[in-house]
């Protein structure tokens, strides 16, 4: 799953020179699609198989239902990881001006506090579904990238 963001990631930064030939772009364009429907399908089976951990839990009476999946929080955590690392690399660019070094310093610390937000907010996601407190089903993207 962090592969397949990775690659991406870079694949979006090539995407967006201005001076990129239409062919490439089209070609990298068509990577990008095939890369978000395997991003898609791996979310959709790290769902089936975290859901799957909890079928024999019972349900609280007051069970509510989660939005997403687990999985989709996953997502963002491997997005995430890959925000923290090029800020981080900003952050401590040596030729960039005082004053942009505090700016990227302070998205780093925004990055680094959405960070441990969504790490809390996932570790009672599943908390609450061992214990039966709320309810997450797999909802399928039914994305068409291809």
């Amino acid at each position: 799953k962090n592969w397949i963001d990775t690659v991406q990631w870079h694949l979006e930064d090539i995407i967006r020179n201005p001076n990129i030939e239409p062919v490439s772009a089209l070609e990298i364009k068509r990577r990008i699609d095939a890369s978000n429907q395997k991003r898609t399908d791996l979310v959709e089976q790290i769902d089936d198989a975290v859901l799957s951990l909890f079928k024999g839990v019972k349900l609280q009476s007051y069970a509510r239902l989660n939005t997403e999946g687990p999985a989709w929080a996953i997502d963002r955590f491997s997005i995430l990881a890959l925000k923290l690392y090029h800020m981080q690399v900003e952050a401590n660019r040596e030729n960039n001006s005082e004053s942009l070094q505090a700016k990227n310093q302070m998205k780093l610390s925004v990055l680094q506090e959405q960070e441990q937000d969504l790490t809390t907010a996932v570790d009672h996601l599943i908390e609450d579904l061992a214990m039966g407190r709320r309810i997450s089903k797999v909802y399928r993207q039914m994305k068409m990238y291809n």
